[in-house]
């Protein structure tokens, strides 16, 4: 999203989100330092949780973001997770009797671990409204890109696929 332009207008300003200011620790030791902590962010239009180890062995115990996660899902237009962060919105209850994906690595699990929700194989990604889950990590430029493409047509995709030089289908 950050690099996405219509008329070479930024068409979003991207920013990460922390429950506290310090950096995380993601995969490989990369550190990601939040913009913004969940008590202090501005208003958003789109919340992509994203998945890996942290979301689903850690983040899925921590009751301060799956509260903040839950009380999100009304004041975004857009709700998305990235790979295992599905597991997040599984927990909180959002994609309770909802069509959902992610890694195929963890199919099975989410689909055992909560049976409310009807798990999606071989797909990128589900759009349920506005709450949407994709599968790995490529396959969030897919979920991407229909998104752009639903806020401001296939030009915002053609132009933000030709910045990152990827080849649309």
């Amino acid at each position: 999203f950050s690099v996405s332009t219509n008329n070479h207008e930024k068409l979003f300003k991207a920013f990460t989100i922390g429950e506290t200011s310090e950096s995380v620790v993601a995969r490989n030791g990369l550190k990601v330092t939040p913009d913004y902590t969940i008590h202090n962010h501005p208003k958003m239009d789109i919340l992509i949780i994203p998945g890996g180890y942290g979301a689903e062995q850690i983040e899925i115990n921590n009751d301060v973001v799956l509260r903040w996660i839950k009380d999100q899902e009304l004041k975004v237009d857009f709700l998305a997770s990235v790979c295992t962060g599905a597991f997040l919105l599984a927990e909180t209850g959002i994609l309770d009797y909802k069509k959902a994906t992610t890694h195929w690595m963890d199919l099975e699990r989410l689909e055992n671990e909560y049976p409310n929700i009807n798990v999606i194989r071989n797909v990128k990604f589900v759009d349920e409204g506005r709450i949407l889950t994709s599968g790995g990590i490529s396959a969030v430029i897919n979920m991407s890109f229909y998104i752009i493409e639903n806020l401001f047509g296939i030009e915002g995709v053609k132009e933000t696929a030709k910045i990152m030089e990827y080849d649309l289908p």
